[in-house]
């Protein structure tokens, strides 16, 4: 007997659905207690329930979360699926170093979070929880946990049920797929792809494999010829751990090979720290590779954080907080998640776009038990990693001394054993629909008229395969897939790219896995962003009810008021939001004053004057110059400060060159390090200009560019 529950207009039930990811090694364990991160948790039925309502909202990540409260706010009853304990996605699983991009493109509900919880970088993914189990409350919203989907019903072009692994039937008049991988709009047989494009596909330089446009030489081993033999350079003893043996394509090739995923774990320093744990069925030989990188130079130089420069490698980030990826073989598990997004993964290249697909390859069970052995799998891969630089012997003593400074926050993730709940699903399935987002579109070459919201982040994937190639004639291994490539400023989001087709779907949309290249989704993929295309999606769905029509008619000159209205950011000629800047004394040339070689990306978090800052993206080392021309007023000896905000991913070799008549003094700054408006660059005799220069050549981190102040000292 089927028991029906009716949702009222006025209340709102929130069911939240978020999914996350891995791959699976041989020495894996299938059980894990209940103290231990879990992916899945399969639940048997129990009676069957009618649930109905207007919305119903599928992925407990911050898009689904901020979908759900818009669509409640706008009166309309809401149900939002999380699939494992929790709300909130990334935020609230570990990402806390948030990738704002533009912080003055962030509107609505995204701005809203970050001003609530006080700061919009380096919260505890606890408090982001806290926050948005508040507004979801606060909402009306009701949250249920646990709930997997099944199956679906469409008559024709309409999703008209959802129905959970629990029993429980969802019927409403709009849905919304707000998972990381697209399990709904798979389910309703919407057109996806997965993997990456030929770079001919959309005319795009950073597409397919091999580009040559960003991170030639990040993370690639330092181009040293490290062998990737378990005897060096004795190809008979076969390729050592974690280094594929499927051949490359070639350059521009599509695959559908996905970028790696990691979790981002929560470190600290105090004495309180949890060391870093053994992991069962632990084999450090599955690191062997990074024991040969260690010991291979000892020119080398082990940054524990970001780096670009010759000679330096992470080889994973280690900060307060939230710590990512960083090195050459580092917590990224490149080639682990192949079958992540959908369950299947087809070796090759191919020059020519494949046809999009349609439709559940397995069934969701399957696919979920799958995800969770390739869950444990990650577990186990960078559990084992950080437990091998630790404890082995083959890490340098001081290097290995450094990271036992280090362990997990004790404060966070306390029910799975202090490692975060979610995997960092980067990429799952991608949405085609009558729109794609392209490069284009990052670059502001290609501009929409119907945006729905801002993405200002550079275009950044991570790296999907690490190969053997022959280098200067030598056989060697190198990664492949990563770029992080920037733009002059932030570009408009299509209505279209967050519906379907309307032959295939009349009532869905996608704000996660929108429709988008690959490289595309690089910049795209970013929490503020989804939080922005959530919102977005839970006004255009109530439209769509209130008007009774496809997803695809809504009124958009209609929606863009709603959304005005709601302080969503749609275009980038308004006046920015941002943080105040310091009143300083002295004479004081802003950044926007500078003349600049190269592609700068413009910043607002924290300028030190103006409203905002000017970085190189850490890309494009060489390639970057901003000059600045100062006419004094009167003669005198001047204080030259160059201005900006410390910061830890910042450069420590920034090169600045300080002119004045005939001669010019050459300086290294630490940009990791400031006074309170950056740092000085010495006291210059000045008769009437003087010309200061910054440039990003041979760098090993960001360069950030505030602007130059001049202070007249006392005879």
């Amino acid at each position: 007997m089927l028991h029906q529950i009716h949702i009222p207009k006025h209340a709102v039930w929130l069911i939240a659905f978020v999914a996350s990811a891995a791959v699976q090694p041989s020495s894996f364990h299938n059980k894990t207690s209940a103290s231990e991160p879990r992916y899945y948790e399969q639940r048997e039925p129990g009676q069957s329930k009618l649930i109905e309502c207007d919305v119903a909202v599928y992925g407990g990540t911050p898009a689904g979360v901020t979908a759900a409260i818009q669509a409640a706010r706008e009166g309309k009853a809401t149900v939002l699926f999380s699939f494992n304990r929790h709300v909130g996605g990334m935020t609230s699983g570990g990402l806390t170093a948030t990738d704002l991009g533009r912080k003055d493109s962030i509107g609505g509900l995204a701005l809203e979070f970050y001003n609530r919880i006080g700061k919009a970088r380096d919260y505890r993914p606890s408090a982001a929880e806290t926050l948005f189990r508040k507004m979801l409350d606060e909402a009306g919203v009701k949250v249920l946990l646990k709930r997997a989907l099944q199956s679906v019903e469409m008559q024709q072009n309409r999703l008209v049920s959802a129905t959970m692994e629990t029993g429980e039937t969802v019927r409403a008049a709009m849905f919304i797929d707000s998972t990381y991988e697209g399990d709904l709009l798979a389910a309703a047989s919407v057109s996806y792809r997965v993997g990456r494009e030929p770079a001919s596909a959309y005319d795009e330089s950073l597409g397919g494999q091999w580009q040559t446009v960003s991170w030639k030489n990040v993370y690639q081993f330092c181009r040293l010829p490290l062998s990737p033999f378990v005897i060096p350079d004795d190809p008979a003893s076969g390729l050592l751990p974690e280094i594929a043996s499927e051949t490359a394509g070639k350059r521009g090739d599509g695959d559908f090979k996905v970028q790696a995923y990691n979790f981002r774990i929560q470190l600290s320093r105090g004495d309180d720290r949890i060391a870093f744990p053994k992991p069962r069925g632990y084999d450090a030989e599955r690191y062997a590779l990074l024991a040969h990188f260690l010991n291979f130079d000892e020119r080398v130089e082990w940054r524990l954080d970001y780096t670009t420069a010759a000679l330096t490698d992470g080889p994973v980030q280690m900060r307060r907080g939230d710590s990512n990826n960083a090195g050459s073989f580092s917590s990224d598990y490149v080639g682990g998640n192949y079958r992540w997004p959908d369950g299947t993964y087809l070796p090759g290249s191919f020059a020519k776009t494949s046809p999009p697909r349609r439709g559940l390859p397995m069934p969701p069970r399957e696919l979920y038990e799958l995800r969770e052995r390739i869950f444990q799998d990650h577990v186990n891969y960078q559990q084992g990693l950080m437990y091998f630089l630790a404890n082995d012997p083959r890490v340098p003593d001081e290097l290995r001394t450094r990271v036992r400074a280090w362990g997990l926050d004790p404060q966070e993730f306390k029910e799975t054993g202090f490692w975060p709940h979610q995997l960092y699903v980067r990429e799952g399935r991608r949405m085609v629909s009558d729109y794609v987002v392209t490069q284009a579109d990052c670059e502001s070459r290609r501009v929409v008229t119907d945006s729905v919201g801002l993405a200002s982040y550079p275009m950044d994937s991570h790296f999907c395969q690490r190969v053997v190639i022959e280098e200067n004639g030598v056989q060697t291994v190198r990664k492949e897939g990563g770029f992080g490539h920037g733009f002059a400023k932030p570009y408009p989001v299509s209505y279209r790219a967050i519906v379907p087709r309307e032959s295939e779907c009349d009532n869905l949309l996608v704000p996660v896995c929108l429709s988008s290249s690959h490289v595309a989704y690089g910049s795209i993929r970013m929490e503020p962003v989804f939080m922005i295309l959530g919102q977005s999606a839970g006004t255009a769905a109530a439209m769509a009810i209130t008007e009774k029509i496809a997803v695809q008619k809504v009124d958009y000159p209609a929606l863009r008021a709603k959304l005005a209205r709601d302080a969503q950011r749609l275009t980038w000629d308004q006046t920015p939001v941002h943080k105040p800047a310091k009143m300083l004394t002295g004479l004081v040339t802003d950044d926007k004053d500078a003349q600049t070689a190269g592609a700068w990306t413009a910043g607002t978090l924290s300028p030190v004057f103006g409203p905002a800052y000017l970085h190189d993206g850490n890309t494009g080392k060489g390639e970057k110059t901003a000059t600045f021309k100062i006419s004094v007023p009167q003669p005198g000896t001047y204080e030259v400060n160059l201005l900006y905000v410390a910061s830890s991913n910042r450069s420590t070799t920034t090169p600045v060159t300080v002119s004045v008549g005939d001669e010019a003094k050459e300086l290294t700054v630490n940009q990791r390090k400031a006074t309170a408006v950056g740092s000085s660059l010495g006291k210059f005799r000045v008769n009437d200009c003087l010309m200061v220069t910054v440039s990003n050549r041979n760098t090993d981190g960001f360069v950030v560019v505030d602007g130059v102040q001049l202070l007249l000292q006392p005879q």
